[in-house]
C-alpha cells in the first residue's frame, strides 16, 4: 500500500504560527484588517494572504527569513521522520506560507522531507510578488490538488488551522490541533487530536499494526 503523509507547516511543524507572526510583524496594519476576515472565512486565504504579502517591500525579505530562523519545531518531529523512514513512507509539506520560511526553519531537515509545496515570492520589484504552482479556488496553495497529484492508496493529513480545512475534509485520516478541530467538528468530520509528533507516531503504529 502506498501511504503518504501530507503535513502543514506553520503551527503544525513549528510550535507556533511562524507565518502569521511574520505577517503581523512586517505588515501589521493590513494583517489587522484582513486576518479576522480570513479566520471568519468571509475573505479567501488566496486573496487575503496575497494582499498582505504584496504590501511588504521586497527589501524586507531578508529580514523576514532572519525573523523566522530560530523558531521552535514541535516536539517529536525528527523522531516522526525517523519512524516514517522505517516504513518507507514519505512526508510532504503543504504550506500556505512562504517556501523560504519553511526551508529556513527546517535547515538540514529540509533534506529529509519528500517535497515542499508553498508560496514563492519574486523580490525583483519594489514589493513582494506572490506566485504559486498550485493556486486555485480559495487557496494560494490548493492542498487537495497537491494530494491528488500523488494518487496514494492512503493519505494522512496533519494540520492545525483553517488553512488546512480543505485538505482535512478530503483526507480519510486526519490529525488536527485547535482551531482546525473546531472547523472539523462543524463539518462533522472525524479526526485525531494531537499535541506533539510522538502522539501522531504512536497512533499510526496502533492503526497500522
Amino acid at each position: 500500500m502506498k501511504r503518504i503523509v501530507f503535513c502543514d507547516f506553520d503551527g503544525t511543524i513549528t510550535a507556533e504560527e511562524t507565518f502569521v507572526a511574520v505577517l503581523k510583524e512586517f505588515a501589521p496594519e493590513v494583517s489587522a484588517e484582513l486576518m479576522p476576515q480570513m479566520y471568519a472565512r468571509t475573505l479567501s486565504l488566496r486573496e487575503g494572504v496575497r494582499k498582505i504579502l504584496e504590501s511588504i517591500p521586497s527589501a524586507h525579505y531578508g529580514e523576514i527569513l532572519e525573523f523566522s530562523r530560530n523558531k521552535a519545531i514541535c516536539p517529536g518531529f525528527t523522531e516522526f521522520l525517523d519512524f516514517l523512514a522505517t516504513k518507507d513512507i514519505p512526508l510532504i509539506i503543504v504550506s500556505g506560507g512562504l517556501r523560504g520560511i519553511v526551508e529556513t526553519v527546517l535547515g538540514d531537515l529540509t533534506q529529509r522531507v519528500q517535497a515542499i509545496y508553498a508560496v514563492d515570492v519574486d523580490t525583483s520589484g519594489e514589493y513582494l510578488k506572490v506566485y504559486s504552482e498550485f493556486e486555485a479556488d480559495t487557496e494560494l496553495v490548493a492542498k487537495v490538488k497537491v494530494i491528488e497529484k500523488y494518487g496514494a492508496d492512503e493519505n494522512i493529513a496533519i494540520g492545525d488551522s483553517v488553512t488546512d480545512l480543505n485538505m482535512a475534509l478530503h483526507t480519510p485520516l486526519v490529525f488536527a490541533k485547535a482551531p482546525l478541530c473546531r472547523y472539523l467538528q462543524e463539518h462533522k468530520k472525524p479526526y485525531f487530536p494531537w499535541d506533539d509528533f510522538f502522539q501522531v507516531g504512536d497512533r499510526l503504529v496502533y492503526l497500522w499494526k
